[in-house]
């Protein structure tokens, strides 16, 4: 449910915070992958246990929108 223009915009912040790395191809069509960082990588095992939290929160409060 992203635009493209918001998840390239989203993604350029992160490459210029050096979350993310990336890697451009020289083909046609052109092809762009993204890779993580070192910092990319430490920040979401930081976040991990937020982001388990508040999938229990919201299973234990009815406001889970996935399966049970």
């Amino acid at each position: 449910g992203v635009t493209e223009k918001m998840l390239i915009q989203q993604l350029r912040e992160l490459e210029r915070d050096q979350l993310v790395t990336r890697h451009m191809y020289p083909q046609v069509p052109p092809r762009v992958e993204y890779e993580l960082t070192d910092w990319g990588v430490q920040l979401n095992t930081a976040l991990a246990p937020i982001a388990d939290w508040g999938e229990a929160y919201a299973k234990a409060t009815g406001r889970y929108p996935g399966p049970a």
